[in-house]
């Protein structure tokens, strides 16, 4: 068979020397589907920006990248355009990112139809509302005349799916067009990529560091580390028999609701590793450190019904215990943390943090310092988290100073201990948040809410933008300091796989109500509600074990 897309020998260096790609070769067929995995900074995505021409200005590049039968390297501007136009097309990480806010959806989708297909205006919305149709939008023709702020992520995602699809091409790149987004929605973003797949007979490189998700999509995979492929080859070769040592250490550092290793054991869940160091008993006598009873909250949208975000939410942590909350988008995981933090006022109920009663604000200096030491929060977006204005370090050392009334000198050691503890290093001290990868910056956000070593941290998806082995390195530092300083931990997350790792038990919500809690591990083996049950299924799972 021919190869749709076929990259040899290729490389890509910087006008400074440095080179970012170094010999990769791969190829995708028709109807099939490759998975590009590794860490950030692996050169996964520029992999797949080179097949499109979107490469860094001067640079140089080496090898053959030949798609749909035509040379893309050296290639006129007005070939690589229309190879863009007919031959591939690229679904990025970010929705938002690409689309015009002030723009329809509908502009969005009929601009390419009518410029580059040259259709009329009764023509481009025809087609456009069939391909909003072909990505299973509930209502095309209403969603047609929509604003992107109207849409959740997952539904802006599939609209995005639907734009690259309007060209008709025979390869479409996907970067990442899941990582944001929970279970379920995933779930039926990759049932939308496999129908369209099967249907037009179109190739697929798909780019993720998620191995999961790689093991149930992909029929061949390519691992990337540093500019290089370490190993490639069938899918289910590489996860169940990887040859390099570097695979082999992602697919280790890969939780999963049922983690398996190489050698076919089962790794423990957090509940029977609690059970085995006898933590969570002899902490359950000293009474909880989070109480939350009767927690009620609603938001009033003007001309429309009101929001329930939490509703007559109850449940407690003990002390040195983890907690993990776990839900789709909307279901009032993040209203909850904000409402425990003190963020937002509830309308009813309390929260007790160490004894202490959280609802009323602080009074003078003394207090207000007590209540942020008392419980910290690290957010999901990390481009938030950091003043663009104040380096890493100088980040960190204010909280330092400020808390732990530690001099200049002290306090720059120790903000260097931490960078290290989270795998950074003495270079991210004085480097500024716009330097920083995201990632990076969600490191730093995790080292300096640690910093205040507080009684409680809340982690509100805290984890969902790291590679899997920044990502363990982390849980594994929250892990060392609950077994040595017994920190009590709240974790919000969509991936089932990290909450059994790290959390002995969980609570599911949906629409703000609290449906399901228990131990994780039983929780996502034995769950009873049916929303529960749906979350659990929705988990990508390798496809051979689908097939067994």
């Amino acid at each position: 068979m021919s190869q749709l897309l076929d990259i040899d020998g290729l490389t890509l260096e910087l006008h400074d020397g440095t080179r970012l790609l170094d010999g990769i070769s791969l190829s995708v067929a028709p109807g099939a589907t490759v998975g590009l995995v590794g860490e950030s900074g692996s050169g996964k995505s520029l992999t797949a920006r080179t097949v499109l021409g979107l490469v860094p200005e001067r640079s140089r590049l080496g090898g053959r990248v030949r798609l749909d039968g035509r040379e893309v390297i050296g290639a006129p501007a007005r070939d690589i355009l229309d190879l863009r136009r007919h031959a591939a097309a690229m679904i990025f990480q970010d929705p938002r990112a690409g689309i015009n806010p002030m723009r329809t959806i509908g502009d969005h989708l009929t601009e390419t139809l009518r410029r580059c297909e040259g259709k009329s205006a009764a023509e481009a919305r025809a087609r456009a509302i069939e391909l909003l149709a072909d990505v299973q939008l509930p209502r095309p023709e209403e969603h047609f005349d929509q604003y992107p702020h109207e849409f959740s992520g997952g539904m802006l995602q599939r609209v995005m799916i639907a734009g690259a699809l309007t060209s008709s091409p025979k390869l479409l790149i996907c970067d990442e067009p899941t990582t944001a987004l929970d279970v379920t929605t995933q779930a039926e973003i990759v049932r939308v990529l496999v129908e369209l797949r099967e249907r037009r007979g179109m190739g697929m490189l798909f780019i993720t560091h998620d191995l999961n998700l790689a093991a149930s999509l992909c029929d061949r995979v390519v691992v990337m580390s540093r500019g290089r492929i370490e190993e490639s080859g069938d899918a289910r070769r590489v996860f169940t028999a990887p040859e390099a040592d570097y695979t082999r250490r992602l697919i280790e550092a890969t939780p999963s609701i049922a983690v398996r290793s190489l050698d076919g054991g089962v790794e423990p869940d957090a509940s029977s590793r609690a059970d085995a160091s006898g933590r969570t008993g002899a902490s359950a006598l000293a009474g909880p450190m989070l109480e939350v009873r009767g927690l009620d909250k609603q938001y009033q949208l003007r001309g429309r019904p009101p929001v329930h975000a939490v509703v007559e939410a109850e449940l407690e942590i003990p002390r040195g215990g983890s907690l993990g909350v776990v839900g789709e988008s909307g279901s009032g995981k993040s209203t909850l943390a904000r409402l425990i933090v003190g963020l937002e006022a509830a309308d009813r109920g309390e929260v007790r943090v160490a004894g202490r009663e959280r609802g009323a604000a602080p009074r003078g200096r003394a207090e207000r310092l007590a209540h942020a030491k008392s419980v910290q929060m690290v957010f999901q977006d990390p481009y938030l988290s950091l003043d663009p204005r104040i380096p890493a370090g100088r980040a960190i050392q204010d909280v330092l100073r400020l808390h732990g009334g530690l001099d200049r000198a002290a306090a720059e050691a120790r903000a260097l201990e931490l960078l290290e503890a989270v795998g950074l290093g003495e270079r991210h001290l004085t480097a500024r948040p716009k330097t920083l990868s995201g990632g990076q910056r969600q490191r730093v956000a995790i080292a300096r809410a640690l910093a205040i070593e507080p009684d409680l941290l809340v982690m509100d998806e805290a984890t969902s933008a790291l590679d899997v082995s920044v990502q363990a390195q982390v849980l594994d530092l929250v892990a060392r300091l609950r077994e040595e300083r017994g920190l009590t931990v709240l974790f919000i997350s969509h991936d089932l796989g990290v909450v059994r790792r790290v959390c002995e038990r969980a609570v599911v919500m949906r629409r703000g109500e609290i449906v399901e809690q228990g131990p994780s591990d039983r929780l996502l083996r034995e769950p009873e509600h049916p929303y529960t049950r749906l979350l659990v299924d929705s988990v990508p799972r390798p496809s051979w074990e689908v097939a067994a």
